[in-house]
């Protein structure tokens, strides 16, 4: 996929090379090891699925496999967390799972939420269900206009242990921009605190976020509910730390296709990295399973979008592939389905089965 701007829920935003995110869940409860149910030969996947808006596009997914298959049943598993669902996914407590590329590239490398305790398991990619896009705006009258101005200032990257947060400090400590990101003095509290932070003076500048086109995370809508903010402009260090990050895509959107709560934030346009939100399996997933599940979400893909329009709206089937990296093999029903579907990049590596 190439970089570039983007219209309303047209996000698929690619890293330069075709990649995946892919990780894998395990079968669990009463499920057989195959991803049948073990008994009447209906295909089953249990999905983990961490709360907010994850929970409203798993549970689109969810009613839509209700009404257009008839042979894939579905359930929606509570999972702590992105990182949370990795753990579970390893542990066999379910099939598949929805997870981000950021994460996933950590549990892969045993770094970050991994480096003192990994994970055996390596999921595997199936399709590219979300972005979450990310940018910086600052309240007015801080003097703060471009990237290099946060050095020196209160800057919120939301709450701690949110993938946004992880996954924004990870695009800043790079070399292109560390030397900005170590001069911030980067604020600790949950996101129900931040809009009065800000309000008080605390917070100067925080981070946006959301899906293009669809809708803003909740405190971003209140801080410019309630307060004067503007973007704050990208330097080249930034575009460069963010373009060149292994764990996340970027990507520009109109600002009039994705306002924040009607504010005039000073831009026509946002520049933003994203934290690419993926369908991943088990090994142990029938193919079968994971190739119904692949058709439901392409060939209905309105029906899906009806639910939770924050799921991608695919112009083509290869648009599944939009997050998918090279070196996570993708699994092999999801990869039967897009070779029927003349989608296969053969750049990709098709996993093992278990």
């Amino acid at each position: 996929m190439t970089k570039g701007s983007v219209n309303r829920r047209k996000f698929l935003y690619g890293t330069g090379a075709v990649g995946i995110a892919g990780l894998a869940g395990c079968s669990g409860g009463g499920d057989g090891g195959d991803g049948s149910d073990g008994g009447s030969g209906e295909l089953s996947l249990r999905v983990g699925t961490s709360a907010g808006g994850t929970q409203d596009v798993g549970l689109a997914v969810e009613r839509a496999v209700s009404q257009e298959s008839d042979t894939l049943s579905y359930s929606t598993i509570e999972s702590p967390g992105y990182v949370g669902t990795i753990r579970r996914m390893a542990n066999n407590q379910f099939n598949a799972g929805i997870t981000d590329n950021n994460s996933l590239d950590k549990a892969i490398n045993d770094t970050g939420a991994f480096e003192e305790q990994g994970v055996e398991r390596i999921p595997q990619f199936g399709f590219y269900a979300f972005p979450y896009s990310i940018y910086v705006i600052a309240r007015d009258g801080t003097d703060i206009e471009t990237f290099d101005d946060l050095a020196g200032k209160n800057v919120y990257p939301a709450e701690p242990g949110y993938s946004t947060r992880a996954t924004t400090l990870d695009v800043w400590s790079q070399e292109p921009t560390a030397d900005v990101y170590d001069q911030m003095n980067i604020q600790n509290m949950g996101v129900d605190s931040a809009p009065g932070a800000m309000e008080e003076g605390n917070i100067d500048a925080t981070i946006a976020y959301g899906t293009p086109g669809v809708r803003y995370t909740g405190f971003v809508q209140e801080i410019a509910s309630r307060i004067d903010v503007h973007y704050v402009e990208p330097t080249d260090a930034l575009r460069e730390s963010a373009e060149m990050f292994a764990g996340a895509g970027s990507g520009t959107t109109a600002y009039d296709d994705w306002p924040i709560a009607d504010a005039d934030i000073g831009t026509d346009e946002v520049f933003h990295w994203n934290l690419e939100v993926n369908y991943t399996f088990n090994p142990e997933a029938n193919p079968d399973a994971v190739y119904e599940l692949c058709r439901v979400v392409d060939e209905h893909n309105d029906t899906v979008n009806e639910g939770e329009a924050q799921f991608n709206d695919f112009e083509s089937t290869g648009d599944m592939l939009g997050s998918a990296r090279e070196n996570i093999p993708v699994h092999r029903g999801a990869v039967q389905y897009y070779k029927d579907n003349d989608a296969w990049d053969d750049s990709l590596t098709e996993g093992d089965s278990a």
